[in-house]
């Protein structure tokens, strides 16, 4: 049985970056490294048999998709930013229903005996406060199953631009979990460095999978930048520059003894229980 359409008002950040999301349309086609997350996520979940589960930042469905064929539930919430995204995702499992909206904002229901997120929370105001959240949201022994990214994560860019998201430490996520009640806490780590031919193409590459490298999408940017300097904006000089500083800096050889330079995405995976 289909739901109706749950929405929320968004705020201007968060609405800056659902246009960033929106405007990815092939993002399926180069978000090579979260699908690999998601299989990761797949394969911790405890139990494939459950009463509720909460999905949080669903996007394309990379993830929906595989928990559709994967769990059976007898009630599915799907939480994704992009209103374009909802008539994907009700396709993808039409029992579900769709809450399109900010996930750090709007009621998404308690008593859920699985929430669930990829690659989604590290554009929270504050993401640490997803923990408690759902603490709130899950039943006694309840699994809490997400991932993010570590400070290193997209690290020559902070280390070319300045720019970027900040991104919570393993510590920082440890205190988190510990202060929300959570336990059986396994947080791991795993790096992927992608090759690219030039500069130019990890530009290139973030912007298909909705990354913009300018501070609009960040409240907390790198070094001593605040929200209230000038918006970061690329100009031939700065691209120049950027395109010489990464080739000296983060340059390699690829599988086929090519040239190249990397860009490092640096998973966090979380997986905890409520006793």
């Amino acid at each position: 049985m289909e739901h109706p359409l749950t929405t929320s008002e968004l705020s201007a950040r968060k609405q800056t970056i659902a246009r960033h999301f929106s405007q990815a349309s092939q993002y399926d086609k180069h978000a090579h490294i979260q699908q690999q997350v998601c299989q990761h996520l797949l394969m911790a979940i405890d139990n494939t048999n459950q009463d509720s589960v909460l999905e949080i930042g669903a996007g394309t469905g990379q993830l929906t998709q595989l928990l559709a064929a994967y769990v059976q539930s007898e009630r599915w919430c799907i939480n994704e930013l992009c209103e374009q995204q909802a008539t994907h995702l009700q396709e993808l499992l039409p029992q579900a229903q769709i809450l399109i909206g900010d996930a750090e904002t709007m009621d998404l229901g308690g008593e859920h005996s699985l929430v669930i997120s990829a690659s989604a929370i590290q554009w929270f105001d504050n993401p640490l406060s997803f923990i408690a959240q759902s603490a709130s949201r899950l039943k006694p022994n309840g699994q809490l199953l997400l991932s993010t990214f570590t400070p290193d994560n997209f690290l020559q860019i902070k280390t070319l631009t300045r720019q970027g998201l900040r991104y919570p430490d393993i510590s920082e996520w440890q205190s988190a979990l510990d202060q929300a009640g959570f336990r059986h806490i396994k947080l791991s780590t795993q790096r992927f460095n992608v090759p690219f031919a030039q500069p130019y193409d990890v530009l290139k590459h973030m912007k298909m999978t909705g990354v913009s490298t300018n501070q609009t999408h960040s409240r907390q940017t790198i070094g001593e930048q605040t929200s209230n300097t000038q918006p970061f904006v690329w100009t031939k000089t700065r691209l120049q520059a950027f395109e010489r500083d990464y080739w000296q800096q983060f340059s390699g050889i690829d599988e086929d003894d090519q040239p190249c330079v990397y860009l490092t995405y640096d998973v966090l995976m979380i997986d905890a229980r409520l006793p």
